[in-house]
């Protein structure tokens, strides 16, 4: 993997396309094309890397966390992991975050497998759209919500000792 190709992915996630005025060398500005007054990079030098997107709460972090974004990580040069909104797990989990979105994000990033952590947007196709993953992989236990043409799909099979390191589990028994 070239680690040039892999550093303008990541800005170009960051920033939603690179700044005109980002400091880069003329090899980096070579491998990028400019819409809308911002860069980004060739289909040819992005389809040198391989980027796997995974997702989830993460509002306790536990080893069954790492564990999956280990396995995810195994699979691709860059992981992106998409951190729910602290609305959708409102929404969907009937409870109120322990943690904060952008606390939570914060700590998925800095796991060591994780390359970038964004947090996710209401609509899953638009996340799909902005990261343009070669693969999504979902954990043992995560429903497979979205299948895409074009983007391998991968529910993880192994797990850390099934049902102990569930972030549900975790906040019963500290009664939160």
């Amino acid at each position: 993997m070239d680690k040039g190709v892999k550093k303008l992915f990541l800005m170009q996630l960051r920033n939603n396309g690179i700044p005109a005025n980002a400091k880069l060398i003329s090899a980096e500005k070579s491998m990028l094309e400019k819409r809308n007054g911002k860069y980004y990079l060739k289909s040819k030098f992005r389809k040198k890397i391989k980027v796997v997107l995974t997702g989830g709460v993460f509002d306790i972090l536990h080893a069954g966390h790492v564990f999956t974004l280990n396995e995810a990580k195994k699979r691709g040069d860059i992981l992106v992991v998409a951190v729910a909104r602290d609305k959708q797990v409102r929404k969907r989990k009937r409870r109120k975050p322990v943690h904060s979105q952008d606390y939570r994000k914060m700590m998925v990033e800095f796991l060591k497998p994780v390359d970038i952590a964004l947090i996710g947007f209401e609509d899953p196709e638009k996340m799909l759209e902005f990261v343009k993953p070669d693969m999504i992989v979902y954990g043992y236990d995560q429903p497979v919500f979205i299948k895409t043409r074009g983007i391998k799909t991968v529910k993880l099979k192994k797990h850390v000792e099934n049902g102990k390191f569930k972030t549900n589990r975790i906040i019963k028994e500290l009664g939160i």
